[in-house]
């Protein structure tokens, strides 16, 4: 199923992640500082730790694009962990030692206490680690910016066919925004927190400010929109074609992100039929686009097919694991009582999750019209795409 296929790979402290995306049309005009521009939204946000002062992501492309287009080939970037050279670890060795390739004397001191909510126990008894990094190092969130770079090319295919993406954070802890509150954009891009209600953005960051003088974190929820997405992607014809199943496990396979509704999901189940079906207007007030809808409670998305509306994601972000007052836990080789692992970590990831969303929304649906379209070439895929929007009319007008 699908067209475009990515893989990341890389750990949190290793020498850097490597990316690949395959599937990506020739022809698509891609650059290291459009893709850059995405990493860069990913490492802003109030409450992030000290590695945002030491990484400035960049992805470098090493394979797939030519003359400033994309070839048709694999697309490959690779993105530097300064960490690994500058960083010292908590035993106060150099990273390089740490995650070396090679085995090092003496060897690194193992982690053993796991974390209560990361992946510490669960991988570890899985895989039958003895040290908790050979886990932790993959499970951590930056992971996320191999995700936002493969988002990103993934994002200039979906730009050019027409979509557009923004997100904004509704709640941090119990913070919240006023969900009647329409969000201006550009006040999103230019505040700390991705709010865009100055008060309610200053009362997330003193929230944030109470849980750091804590040693505590916060989780929240965000919202990503992307319009101008066409008519049919997905299918209603299996289980695993439809495009709502697609976005929930894409989402969901995200560190933190335990819950995901599209359009009025939870709210909406309050609702009579009446009151949460978006009607169907007539041809005559459609304007420049056909089929419009009186509302969007659905979100974009009928029988997992897009309907033409903005797609409408809403994430539920968990506090993070990793608290500077670290929870009562236990020790994986002796299970006996101890304090879970602390490892520098940030206090708030909900600002900067909506452009991982944002990037995985963007995978998500360029697969998707790669699939419904199809072509080798950019050029190919959008008179493809045209020609089927030329059929999107009522039937009489095929007669």
């Amino acid at each position: 199923m699908g067209s475009l296929r990515w893989f990341t790979a890389g750990e949190s402290h290793g020498p850097g992640l490597t990316v690949i995306i395959d599937g990506v049309p020739s022809g698509l005009p891609l650059s290291e500082q459009q893709i850059r521009q995405q990493l860069a939204r990913r490492q802003r946000g109030y409450g992030r730790g000290g590695r945002m002062k030491i990484e400035t992501d960049y992805a470098q492309i090493r394979g797939g694009v030519r003359q400033g287009r994309t070839m048709g080939s694999p697309v490959a970037l690779w993105i530097e962990n300064k960490d690994f050279d500058k960083g010292v670890g908590p035993d106060k060795r150099p990273w390089r030692e740490t995650m070396s390739l090679d085995s090092v004397e003496p060897p690194p001191t193992q982690v053993t206490r796991v974390r209560p909510g990361h992946a510490d126990l669960t991988a570890s008894l899985k895989y039958g680690y003895e040290d908790v990094r050979d886990s932790l190092e993959r499970a951590s969130a930056r992971e996320s910016a191999a995700r936002v770079g493969a988002g990103a090319v993934a994002r200039r295919l979906c730009e050019e066919l027409g979509c557009d993406f923004n997100s904004h954070v509704v709640q941090i802890g119990p913070v919240a925004l006023d969900p009647s509150v329409e969000a201006d954009w550009e006040a999103v891009e230019q505040s700390p927190v991705r709010c865009t209600d100055e008060a309610v953005a200053q009362a997330m960051i003193d929230a944030i400010n109470d849980a750091k003088q804590d040693g505590d974190t916060l989780g929240g929820t965000l919202e990503a929109r992307v319009s101008g997405i066409p008519f049919g992607l997905g299918s209603h014809v299996q289980w695993d074609r439809k495009l709502s199943g697609r976005i929930g496990q894409a989402i969901l396979s995200m560190n933190a992100f335990k819950g995901v509704e599209i359009g009025d999901g939870f709210s909406g189940a309050a609702l009579t039929g009446r009151g949460y079906h978006d009607v169907v207007l007539p041809q005559d007030a459609w304007g420049e686009h056909p089929w419009r809808r009186q509302s969007n409670h659905a979100g974009g998305l009928e029988g997992g097919i897009t309907n033409g509306e903005d797609l409408v994601v809403r994430v539920a972000v968990k506090p993070i694991a990793t608290l500077a007052h670290p929870l009562p836990s236990a020790d994986l080789t002796t299970g006996e009582r101890v304090e879970a692992h602390y490892e520098r970590s940030d206090v708030c990831v909900v600002p900067a999750a909506g452009v991982i969303v944002e990037a995985m929304l963007a995978l998500v649906l360029a697969d998707a019209m790669l699939e419904k379209f199809g072509g080798d070439s950019l050029a190919e895929t959008r008179r493809n795409m045209l020609a089927f929007l030329d059929t999107a009319v009522p039937r009489k007008e095929w007669m």
